[in-house]
């Protein structure tokens, strides 16, 4: 039963994740049809190759999954600092987006859950699970500090941002660390962390990991922008017309730019 909740609710966050990245981001709308095609491309060849088994094999399965969770990061990192149109959309995702959207981080309890089944080591399974669950609780926390302009709100953002990217590194060192066969092997538990190597949980290392380590590193970026300084307003007029239809522009006098790093006219 666990596995069917799982395989829908990871497929439901993986969908609505993508989906808020793409429709809020500043691109033309047929770059967002590629994006999308781009998401589903990535959907689909994960579940393919999980099916198939791949990420099971003796020897290379552990190695499949390290490339399923770098390879996306590496060519998301290279294809969008090659597009000045990919670049712009990154700058001005909103913030308080960018790190709202990991609420769905909550999904550690399946980590728990599995854990308790007798499916999973526990240094990994809890390490890696209330990991997630404490950064996915802060996050709306977080993001409505930025969203109010709470007082010390960077350095909020900030320490949250750099907790949240060492728990996924740190989770899939564990989960390296403890699968069968691996070259990495250094815990010795029982049972190990082969759950994570076939369907739905896959598409936890093969799709979510890539694409929060994605958006901890936008954070990061816009972070390091010099001002910081835009009214939510600013973030309503830009993201409210693009959601209704990218191809109705605002009137020029309501029309503000919204910049996630912070700057605004």
């Amino acid at each position: 039963m666990i596995d069917v909740v799982g395989a829908i609710t990871l497929t439901l966050v993986f969908a609505l994740l993508s989906a808020s990245l793409i429709l809020v981001g500043r691109v033309p709308p047929a770059m967002r049809l590629r994006l999308a095609g781009a998401a589903l491309t990535w959907f689909a060849l994960i579940g393919a190759l999980a099916a198939l088994g791949l990420f099971g094999l003796e020897r290379i399965g552990t190695i499949a999954v390290g490339v399923a969770v770098l390879a996306p990061v590496v060519f998301g990192g290279v294809v969008v600092a090659r597009s000045a149109v990919l670049r712009e959309a990154v700058l001005t995702l909103p913030l308080p987006l960018l790190i709202g959207v990991h609420g769905g981080r909550l999904l550690g309890i399946f980590f728990v859950l599995l854990y308790s089944a007798g499916r999973l080591p526990p240094t990994f399974a809890l390490s890696a699970g209330w990991g997630d669950i404490a950064v996915g609780a802060l996050a709306p926390v977080v993001a409505w500090a930025v969203y109010q302009r709470v007082g010390g709100w960077r350095g909020l953002v900030l320490i949250w941002n750099a907790v949240g990217l060492v728990d996924l590194v740190t989770a899939v060192t564990l989960g390296v660390g403890s699968a069968p066969n691996s070259p990495a092997r250094f815990i010795f538990e029982t049972p190990n962390s082969g759950t994570i190597a076939s369907l739905p949980w896959v598409l936890i290392p093969g799709l979510l990991v890539p694409l929060y380590l994605l958006t901890h590193i936008a954070i990061f970026v816009q972070l390091a922008r010099r001002d910081h300084r835009e009214p939510v307003a600013a973030f309503l007029a830009e993201a409210v017309p693009v959601l209704a239809d990218s191809r109705n522009p605002a009137p020029p006098r309501a029309r503000r730019t919204y910049r996630g790093s912070g700057s605004h006219p």
